[in-house]
């Protein structure tokens, strides 16, 4: 035991390798790709510290190389959920108990050996498991991690510090205690750092998590769960199980100790999860805190006075980095019929020159999507588009996946705000645009605001002071990360953190101290320093 009030260091946004030509980053890179391909890998389940493995195998292959294979992973059972679940139960007494410095030096250590090194390993994992190049798998899966990682040891520091006022003689408290039970984080294929943040934020303070990543983000999990162990994180603390959904939420969401879900995913499957938890409420032993972050419809309006090429540059790297599979993506966009032209032309030039192919080529921008599944779902927007009244494909349309799941950067001209492109969600990289007539901008953020259920992010250019002013006004609830006169994507850990209302999630901020308290259950404390002796109030006496 040490008497000292401590002090964690101060966080600092980790800085974004370039991978210039000849660089060292990109030459241990490109070795870190190539024993990644040329040595499968067996990817166990992680239970209560132990390498678990199954008899059943599945084999993992890169998206943008379908022969390929990386290796294989366990698939688990009820029986394995079971026993994460368990783990984390005898885990929470004594990591509950470990003073919060500790706890928090293994995050701050697993920040370091993160960005250190194991720096290469991870790149690797997520671009050849999710198909991202190497700049957008930096930002990702190293800068946002590490951030998170990082800031949330901060926020946690400064949540224990607040401490309510007292009185002479009475000396008030707050116990942060964390919740009562296990953290369920069910985590997205798209961003590694999402994935490796919904099981350790909870875990920070003090509570204990079983994780399930989606399938195609299984091989880069399995590097955090390395990492995570390398920086000392107690045995069933965090337990990653490879099971499909369906049978993890049956064995999950029936546990009386189920005390918490952390989410991100599809707006649908987010919502049978809550009912379910319904379902279930008088089973538990306390009521489960629901955390979620779902779909997006996410907008770019231009105003007459924006810069044109701004709007064509946010419009293509808001659109189409990691072939448009972020959340955050651009997908309609509405652009005043005086900048179109303009617009227009750079955007066509600019789409012109992007390369398509491998993440191992770094000359390439544009990757596969992630699967069959997603692909086939895309291109059939694409393909229905194709044949629509009202509708002009004026950039990309073509795809193939006979080597791998390439689909090109797609854009749509509408002539009906309310065309299915403009309002369903497509998470790839189809781009829908209507222009409308300047003096109608008004009325075009009436539209937006309308024609989609959801409201995590959205984009205003304007060089108009009170057009902004406008749009901020009456997009005041359309997105909960809203950018003037940038793209709708790259949200920072600790400048801008994430998340949207509606049906766009719970809004619970990721990347800042409001996430972090929702997986706290306050205790209020009082002592009375001098206790009365005598029940009788002076009212009480005769006058």
């Amino acid at each position: 035991m040490t008497d000292a009030i401590f002090q964690v260091p101060q966080p600092v946004n980790e800085p974004v390798l370039n991978f210039a030509p000849g660089s060292p980053e990109k030459l241990a890179l490109k070795k870190a790709l190539a024993e990644a391909k040329s040595a499968p890998k067996e990817i166990p389940m992680f239970i209560g510290g132990k390498h678990v493995h199954s008899d059943q195998k599945v084999a993992m292959h890169p998206p943008h190389e379908r022969k390929h294979t990386l290796g294989t992973y366990s698939k688990g059972n009820a029986t394995h959920v079971k026993q994460a679940i368990d783990a984390a139960l005898a885990a929470k007494p004594a990591w509950e108990a470990m003073p919060w410095q500790e706890r928090a030096a293994i995050f701050l250590r697993a920040a370091d050996l993160l960005t250190g090194p194991y720096r290469s390993k991870m790149l690797a994992a997520t671009m050849l498991c999710q198909s991202k190049n190497a700049y957008q798998a930096e930002i990702d899966c190293i800068c946002e991690l590490a951030d998170f990682w990082r800031y949330n040891v901060h926020f946690m520091q400064e949540i224990y510090k607040q401490q309510p006022l007292s009185t002479r003689t009475i000396w008030n408290r707050t116990d942060w205690r964390p919740l009562e039970g296990f953290v369920f984080a069910l985590t997205p294929f798209n961003f590694t750092a999402i994935a490796g943040n919904l099981p350790t934020a909870p875990a920070m303070l003090g509570n204990v998590a079983v994780w399930k990543p989606a399938e195609s983000q299984i091989y880069s999990a399995a590097v955090i769960m390395e990492i995570l162990e390398a920086a000392g994180l107690p045995a069933g603390v965090i337990n990653l199980v490879y099971v499909d959904g369906v049978t993890v939420g049956d064995v999950v969401f029936k546990h009386p100790d189920f005390a918490g879900l952390h989410f991100t995913g599809s707006t649908g499957v987010f919502q049978r999860i809550w009912k379910t938890i319904g379902d279930n409420i008088s089973n538990y032993r306390t009521y489960p805190r629901i955390v979620g972050e779902t779909g997006g419809k996410d907008f770019v309006i231009a105003h007459s006075s924006a810069d044109a090429e701004a709007v064509a540059v946010g419009l293509v790297r808001g659109a189409f980095e990691f072939q448009g599979q972020k959340c955050s993506a651009a997908s309609r966009a509405y652009v005043p019929q005086s900048l179109w032209p303009t617009v227009k032309a750079k955007m066509l030039a600019d789409l012109a020159s992007l390369k398509m192919g491998t993440t191992e080529d770094f000359r390439n921008f544009i990757n596969a999507v992630i699967d069959e599944k997603a692909f086939d779902k895309i291109t059939s927007y694409i393909a229905d588009a194709k044949k629509a009244k009202g509708v002009e494909v004026i950039a990309g349309g073509n795809f193939d996946k006979t080597e791998g799941f390439f689909i090109e950067p797609t854009v749509l001209e509408v002539s009906d705000p309310q065309y299915v492109t403009m309002c369903e969600e497509i998470f790839g990289p189809v781009l829908t645009i209507y222009v409308y007539p300047d003096k109608q901008f008004s009325e075009t953020l009436d539209i937006l605001d309308q024609t989609s259920p959801y409201a995590l992010t959205g984009a205003v250019f304007a060089r108009d002071r009170a057009a902004l002013d406008l749009a901020n006004s009456k997009l005041r609830h359309a997105a909960g990360n809203y950018y003037i006169n940038d793209k709708p994507t790259g949200a920072v850990v600790g400048q801008q953190p994430f998340g949207g209302g509606r049906a766009s999630g719970t809004n619970d901020k990721a990347g800042s101290i409001l996430n972090m308290y929702r997986w706290i259950s306050p205790r209020t404390m009082k002592e009375n320093f001098v206790a009365p002796t005598d029940y009788r109030y002076p009212f009480l006496s005769e006058e």
